[in-house]
């Protein structure tokens, strides 16, 4: 029972930022903007919300400053992406390679050191990875909802499908897209703050590892539905709990290395993709300009 308790805590909090991170880019995808740039943002919230706890002490803050964070890098996401009238995978993965860049700089001149912000205190911290798992889960029943049920749904769902139907109502398709990359920002931004502040004790270099490419994977699986995406997640955070499990351990008296265990999630993220059987297909005017 102890075991199966401690598997259970393990997905959740594995899950937690997956799930920011996968709804945040479903409101930009089917806003029709392709977003690459989820792992960037993730680690921009992470840093700028442990560079301001490591400064000021108080996690609220840096909960606060890490949302914003990323609010404002979904806004230049989108931003670039409609004024450019680029492809949004290359302005994507631009924003990747820019933040993984600047952070170190940023790191350097503040702390004296690329390798990430000064190790935070416990009681500078958060550490309850159920009340993030249980904003995650509010977050994704909003967005079910919102999709679903309000004009705000239905004008993004018409700016990543039919974004000429919102022009012949007077309505920008482009500033809608704006408006769903910086709240996606916003989103993802609460996971990036529970790497950071929740589940590390700072920010270190790279410590996405990954997830959000993981989450655009879980988008994909789930067809693009909030409901089926946040499944999806679990499905991977279960992955990943197992291999967290598996390491250090051996099978019928095999010493399996850790670099094979530590590849599991991301070889279920591939199996999951490549059986993929969805009903929906993407939004059919993604990745293109309005």
């Amino acid at each position: 029972m102890e075991l199966l308790i401690a598997f259970v805590e393990s997905v959740m909090r594995v899950s937690v930022p997956l799930l920011f991170a996968a709804y945040g880019g479903l409101i930009s995808e089917r806003s029709g903007l392709a977003n690459v740039a989820l792992e960037g943002q993730l680690l921009l919230s992470a840093f700028v919300a442990a560079a301001t706890v490591a400064l000021t002490q108080n996690a609220w803050v840096g909960l606060g400053a890490g949302i914003v964070a990323g609010g404002l890098g979904g806004a230049v996401f989108g931003w670039t992406s409609v004024k450019s009238r680029a492809d949004h995978i290359v302005i994507g993965i631009a924003f990747n390679m820019l933040i993984a860049g600047l952070i170190p700089t940023v790191c350097r001149a503040w702390f004296g050191v690329t390798g990430g912000t000064p190790q935070l205190q416990r009681d500078a911290r958060f550490t309850s990875d159920i009340s993030f798992f249980l904003a995650a889960v509010l977050v994704g029943g909003i967005l079910w909802w919102a999709l679903q049920s309000t004009r705000w749904g239905l004008r993004l769902k018409a700016a990543g499908d039919r974004p000429e139907a919102l022009t012949v109502q007077g309505v920008s398709a482009g500033w809608v897209r704006i408006q769903a990359s910086t709240l996606c920002g916003l989103v993802v931004g609460i996971g990036g703050v529970n790497l950071s502040l929740c589940q590390g004790s700072g920010y270190i270099r790279e410590m996405a590892g990954g997830r959000g490419f993981i989450a655009l994977a879980a988008i994909i699986f789930g067809g693009w539905r909030p409901v089926q995406t946040g499944l999806a997640c679990l499905l991977f955070a279960v992955a990943d709990a197992v291999q967290t499990m598996l390491q250090g351990k051996s099978i019928f008296d095999l010493a399996i290395p850790n670099s094979i265990v530590q590849i599991i999630p991301y070889v279920a993220t591939l199996l999951l993709l490549a059986f993929r059987r969805s009903m929906m297909s993407a939004p059919s005017a993604i990745n293109k300009p309005v």
